[in-house]
């Protein structure tokens, strides 16, 4: 099937620092140790904003002809882009917050290649080298700003959701709006434009000019969750683990909606850090909401948590069901109390240094047949590092489900298997067979077709 496609040539607006000669020849290397695929890809991914594709195999093989290279000029540089999605343009010229995210995405695979990645400052063997490396990747790309009052929410959730969910995630985010609260996500569709979509009403009302939607992705995830152009800042982390780490070092507080595996995911990964006992005192809201249609959602998931890290990780959350003024009011008491304690202990507001991540946090997981057969779910060991093990299962999944390695790698050697303690696999299967059954795992429409077999 013939897809619509542009060919065009475009310059950066604003500042992108000039590239080296060889920073230019890494990105048009298209060796493997190269960066032009993954800047590719990315690039693919962010102009096709807006389109009904959660699936980084399929986006990759529909638009097989897409190339994008670095033209270099006396003045800086342009890019060449040719066979881009359609969708990304009106009347020929692309839309202005897409023309952005492309040069974001070059920013941050260029900077994270050369500055970190390559660099051996940071040592990656370290919990301080990583958290190091994650504040100079969101520094760089200007996302943390030392003279503003904490306001900043984190939203996450599905990018499969039903209507009245997104609706009430936008109303969630309108409600946050009016009470000068700014917005980050995952950056995709769903769970994640909704609150952006809703605050950027309530800042218009409040004539609030300079509203803040941060976006967060990484480069395995964002073809699945392309971002939105409600995103005016765009960051591309190197991985999940430092994305996340992005998430609770940079928001002052959470806000998850329904979601699937990927937004158990995260939800295991903020408790597994405030349940570490260095955590214990720090303030954090993190509120689970949905509307009255999603009661039964945030039954099973704190059901969940209950039966696999206890009613300690219970303590560490709220759940409102359909009331998004309560939301709002909740995020913007608890914020007033992480800037009273940040004030108190003369902490940056934007940036949580204070937080102790735990290493097994911050390692990227990689979901082999192998790793997710191995992982360590007993009850046997301190519940942080349960919960620790149990995001990776969950991301495990998210791979099978939408990234394109993970899809491959299911197609080429079957099921992951996902082994551990009884009283672990049965609510967890429960769970997952739970979002199959409310479509969270793919878009609507789409066939679900499961990439896990839990043995009990």
């Amino acid at each position: 099937m013939e897809h619509d496609v542009v060919d065009t040539l475009i310059s950066p607006e604003g500042q992108l620092e000039v590239l080296s000669k060889a920073e230019v020849n890494k990105l048009l290397d298209t060796s493997q140790g190269g960066l032009y695929n993954i800047f590719r890809n990315c690039a693919l991914a962010v102009l096709n904003c807006g389109s009904t594709i959660d699936d980084g195999k399929e986006l990759l093989e529909r638009y097989k002809s897409f190339e994008i290279s670095i033209v270099q000029r006396e003045r800086g540089i342009k890019l060449d882009i040719k066979g881009a999605p359609a969708i990304a343009f009106v009347d020929g010229k692309m839309i202005k917050g897409i023309h952005e995210h492309l040069f974001a995405v070059l920013r941050d695979i260029v900077f994270v290649s050369n500055e970190v990645s390559d660099n051996p400052k940071f040592d990656m063997g370290s919990t301080e080298g990583i958290t190091d490396s994650v504040f100079h990747i969101l520094r760089n790309a200007g996302v943390l700003k030392p003279m503003l009052n904490p306001n900043l929410v984190v939203c996450w959730g599905g990018h499969s959701i039903n209507r009245a969910e997104y609706n009430y995630s936008k109303e969630v985010g309108y409600q946050m709006g009016l009470r000068d609260l700014d917005i980050c996500t995952g950056c995709g569709p769903g769970a994640m434009k909704g609150p952006m979509k809703g605050a950027t009403i309530g800042h218009a009302k409040q004539r609030l000019h300079k509203g803040r939607y941060l976006g967060i992705s990484e480069p395995g995830i964002i073809a699945a969750e392309s971002p939105n152009p409600i995103v005016n800042e765009l960051v591309i982390m190197p991985d999940i683990e430092k994305r996340l780490e992005a998430f609770v070092r940079s928001g002052h507080g959470i806000v998850v909606f329904p979601g699937g595996a990927g937004t158990a995911e995260e939800i295991l990964y903020i408790l597994g850090i405030l349940l570490h006992p260095d955590n214990a005192d720090i303030p954090f809201p993190l509120v689970f909401t949905g509307p009255e249609t999603s009661r039964e959602y945030f039954v099973q998931i704190n059901q969940f948590i209950h039966d696999t890290l206890g009613p300690e990780a219970q303590q560490r959350y709220k759940i409102i069901i359909d009331d998004p003024e309560l939301v709002a009011r909740e995020m913007q008491a608890g914020i007033k109390q992480v800037r009273e304690f940040r004030k108190s202990r003369s902490d940056a507001y934007y940036f949580n240094w204070g937080l102790k991540i735990d290493q097994e946090f911050q390692h990227p997981f990689a979901p082999t047949h192998e790793n997710m057969r191995n992982l360590s779910l007993h009850k046997n060991q301190e519940v942080h590092l349960l919960a620790a093990n149990l995001r990776r299962a969950f991301s495990g999944v998210v791979a099978g489900n939408v990234k394109d390695e993970g899809i491959r790698a299911i197609e080429k050697f079957g099921h992951f298997e996902i082994h551990g303690d009884k009283e672990i696999m049965g609510p967890m299967d429960a769970l997952l067979a739970s979002f199959v059954a409310q479509h969270r795992m793919k878009l609507a429409g789409k066939q679900y077709t499961p990439c896990y077999r839990v043995i009990q």
